[in-house]
């Protein structure tokens, strides 16, 4: 059985990945709205992998016989003035997560509940990725972003991301 604190800091989670998952769905829009289709294809791709994250830690509170409670999610930001700012934003909230992510394993850890810490151990490697992945697109925008040719050959990059399922098996 989980403790109540780790329990409810889980739930809180599925709920952040949901809104994670339609945070990443406005910038996919964004793009898409501005021209630059691989952008928006990225960033669909990555709504789809939050959205698996959440249905993850949704499956190892029923593993636990653990209450889940599903909240409103928030309307996400969708006026950008800059492709930078979005891109930017990612990156925030992708260490926003990491910061959640280890709230909830320093909470397991205070409990010794080992399980869960195993659990999050796919997150915390998981997390790492993606702040790498989001710093890598501001680095490539920062260098050919201001050219089109060059942006055109980054949108064709960013185009070729597809999506794959989470390793992690439950």
């Amino acid at each position: 059985m989980l403790n109540e604190k780790v329990a409810e800091l889980l739930n809180t989670q599925i709920n952040k990945e949901f809104y994670s998952a339609y945070l990443y769905l406005s910038y996919s829009n964004y793009f898409s709205e501005e021209g630059l289709d691989g952008f928006a294809n990225w960033y669909h791709v990555q709504a789809q992998e939050e959205r698996d994250h959440a249905m993850l830690f949704v499956q190892y509170m029923q593993n636990n016989d653990a209450k889940i409670t599903f909240e409103a999610i928030d309307k996400p930001a969708s006026d950008f003035k800059s492709h930078m700012e979005v891109l930017q934003a990612g990156l925030d909230h992708e260490r926003y997560v990491t910061g959640l992510i280890n709230n909830i394993y320093s909470a397991a850890y205070d409990v010794k509940d080992f399980r869960t810490m195993q659990f999050l151990d796919w997150f915390v490697k998981e997390q790492g990725e993606e702040e790498t992945n989001s710093s890598d697109l501001i680095k490539k925008m920062e260098l050919f972003g201001s050219d089109p040719k060059s942006l055109y050959l980054l949108d064709q990059e960013m185009a070729a991301r597809t999506y794959a399922a989470p390793s992690l098996v439950l």
